[in-house]
């Protein structure tokens, strides 16, 4: 049954909330399915065929497999006002989708064990900050806001590193990632759940409500993406 048939059928109270996370989660959950579908795909296609290899990632196609993820999620940013839910739910997948691309290498360079034990450790860590964050009483804003000026100088330096190529510094930004992406994860279902009753309260449309949970999902999804890529750098034992 779809919550969000008609504006009228978003309610207030936890019944209403309850159908509004749910949906948060399962678009959360079926982009992360995507990506990882994808990513092992991929893989899969490279290591049976070394053309395939070249073309993704030594052709001037590399480009579009590092950069199309980050244009993607900006452009689904700046324009969800404008778009359909219809057409932001089709650029969010598609996006989770180009994410699986760049992703693939990681089957690459480290042992499925490992990769398979970030995956549970930061399901684990994820499902314990959402959790915290949707039953807290505490105000997260502050602690969010930190975290996002954190997460800026974060970039900054991952973007220095790239030339540096520093061992040191990239264990450091590793390090710092993972624990600014745990805490972003209470900040954001906080924050998530809060839009909820903001935007039930007012007149919004049917898209208009379902975008909100999207962006949501989205939100989500970056936490829990940022905080396995880093457990895996970390931890991850590579391929020999």
């Amino acid at each position: 049954m779809n919550t969000y048939q008609t504006t009228s059928s978003v309610q207030a109270g936890a019944g209403g909330l309850r159908d509004y996370m749910v949906y948060v989660y399962q678009s959360m959950s079926l982009a992360l399915s995507i990506t990882g579908i994808v990513a092992f795909a991929v893989y899969q296609m490279v290591i049976s065929s070394p053309a395939v290899a070249t073309f993704l990632f030594q052709s001037p196609f590399k480009i579009v497999v590092m950069f199309a993820p980050f244009v993607m999620v900006l452009f689904l940013g700046f324009k969800i006002g404008s778009l359909s839910f219809e057409k932001a739910r089709g650029v969010f997948y598609t996006y989770s989708a180009l994410m699986g691309l760049s992703l693939s290498t990681i089957f690459l360079a480290y042992t499925g064990t490992s990769i398979a034990r970030a995956f549970f450790v930061t399901a684990g860590t994820f499902a314990g900050m959402s959790l915290y964050g949707y039953t807290t009483k505490k105000d997260l804003t502050a602690f969010g806001s930190f975290l996002v000026m954190a997460l800026i100088g974060l970039l900054i330096a991952s973007i220095v590193n790239i030339f540096l190529k520093s061992s040191g510094m990239g264990f450091i930004i590793s390090v710092l990632s993972v624990l600014i992406f745990t805490g972003l994860t209470a900040y954001d279902v906080q924050r998530i759940k809060e839009t909820y009753y903001h935007y039930q309260s007012g007149h919004i449309s049917d898209d208009g409500i379902r975008k909100v949970a999207l962006m949501g999902a989205l939100a989500l999804y970056l936490d829990f993406i940022n905080i396995f890529v880093h457990l895996l750098h970390l931890f991850g034992e590579e391929r020999k």
